[in-house]
């Protein structure tokens, strides 16, 4: 037996185990577009890449990586509601709330206020970020900031959305832990009333971005959940149609097939969206933009995600295996991490350059340098807090020991 063959005979036991291994390596991915994008904005290293011999510039990738964050909530919207699914197809129960709610907030919950800790002790108070103009300490600003982050309300006030010193990459686990707050409900009218639910979802978010694009400043609005809802919609929608598929289909050679020209289509159209995305010039034609394009965006992950979960063998091997994994497990505490380790490694003077501003001369050996290092430290951090911090937690929280293997 060759070592493609035992791989595949892994994959497909473990997604009879109940897990989706190339979904491993989207959520990777997702997250390194976000990476990249971040670390992009700080090292203005725009490299060009040959691909058969044809030269072409990652520019509008780069310049548009914010936008996979919505990539990141459509995953989210499919794997939390796919236990649903897959109990609305088969006629079991629901999901126990309780253990939702348990199981989201031991995995958000403790990583998330070691950041801010972390933020707040070696980053916000040293800076002075919350002195009065005269340099004076004002408890206040610190107090309403924190208050705030820890009831995972900063993105509805401007103070903590926008001029908050904790870490602007923190907004998007505020969205999501509010989408948390509804989603037992959201998920039993969606498995009673499926088009109903989905349509209503749809309609919100429309309706409100639709609204916040009169504004004259949408930088409060753009983000915040009910802009979101299609999002979300788009990735329970997903879960549905991946298990009904999974139950009525037979997984042949014309199947595989079909869903690799699935997934060729739809990472066309991305590339297309991303394009046009990164042609927005100006922060308010960005914003809109997003907006205009977060539905259809969507749609066209959650439809390479389908024709990758259904796609060909070595697609899903590429996408799921032992290193997807680990990316995939320590995507969350990088997510968090790598904006901000970019920023003070900035502040530090780290990699020195003879120039006082080496990224806006060009100076590629600290481009390229600086780059390496960000990527470095992020991923080291991020694979020290994941095992050493978030995962003993989780099994502490559930009542395992270190060594036991989790179930």
């Amino acid at each position: 037996m060759n070592r493609l063959t035992q791989n595949y005979q892994l994959y497909t036991q473990t997604e009879r185990d109940g897990r989706l291994p190339a979904l491993d390596g989207a959520r990777a991915l997702f997250v390194l577009f976000v990476g990249c994008y971040h670390i992009w904005q700080q090292s203005w290293l725009t490299p060009n890449i040959s691909i058969f011999g044809y030269y072409t510039s990652l520019d509008p990738w780069l310049r548009s990586g914010y936008i996979w964050v919505d990539a990141m909530l459509l995953l989210s919207g499919f794997l939390l509601y796919l236990p649903h699914a897959e109990a609305a197809e088969n006629g079991g129960k629901a999901p126990s709330i309780w253990q939702f709610y348990k199981k989201r907030l031991l995995r958000i919950v403790p990583s998330y206020y070691l950041c801010v800790l972390i933020m707040l002790i070696f980053v916000a108070l040293p800076g002075g970020s919350y002195n009065n103009p005269d340099g004076t300490f004002n408890a206040w600003y610190m107090g309403r900031d924190l208050m705030a982050h820890a009831t995972f309300t900063h993105t509805l006030f401007r103070f903590s959305y926008i001029g908050s010193p904790l870490n602007g990459s923190l907004w998007t686990l505020g969205v999501e832990m509010q989408f948390y707050l509804v989603f037992p409900l959201v998920a039993r009218l969606f498995r009673k009333k499926p088009a109903l639910c989905y349509a209503s979802m749809l309609a919100v978010a429309f309706g409100y971005r639709a609204w916040a694009a009169t504004l004259p400043d949408t930088t409060l609005y753009f983000n915040q959940l009910p802009a979101q809802l299609d999002v979300y919609a788009n990735g329970m929608a997903l879960a549905g149609i991946y298990c009904a598929i999974k139950r009525r289909t037979k997984q042949d050679g014309w199947t595989r097939a079909l869903f690799t020209g699935v997934l060729i289509v739809a990472c066309c159209l991305i590339a297309r969206l991303i394009s046009a995305q990164a042609g927005e010039s100006g922060y308010d034609h960005i914003r809109l933009g997003q907006m205009n394009r977060r539905f259809l965006f969507s749609a066209a992950v959650g439809l390479s995600l389908l024709g990758l979960l259904y796609g060909a063998q070595p697609l899903r091997l590429l996408m799921g295996n032992r290193v997807t994994r680990v990316l995939s497990e320590i995507s969350f505490q990088f997510y968090m991490w790598h904006q901000v380790f970019a920023v003070q490694l900035k502040r530090w003077n780290i990699p020195v350059s003879e120039y006082e501003t080496p990224w806006t001369v060009g100076d590629h050996t600290w481009q390229y340098l600086y780059v390496a290092l960000c990527f470095a430290g992020a991923l080291a951090i991020s694979v020290l807090v994941t095992y050493a911090f978030e995962q003993p937690i989780a099994r502490l929280g559930r009542g395992q020991r270190a060594g036991r293997k989790n179930k």
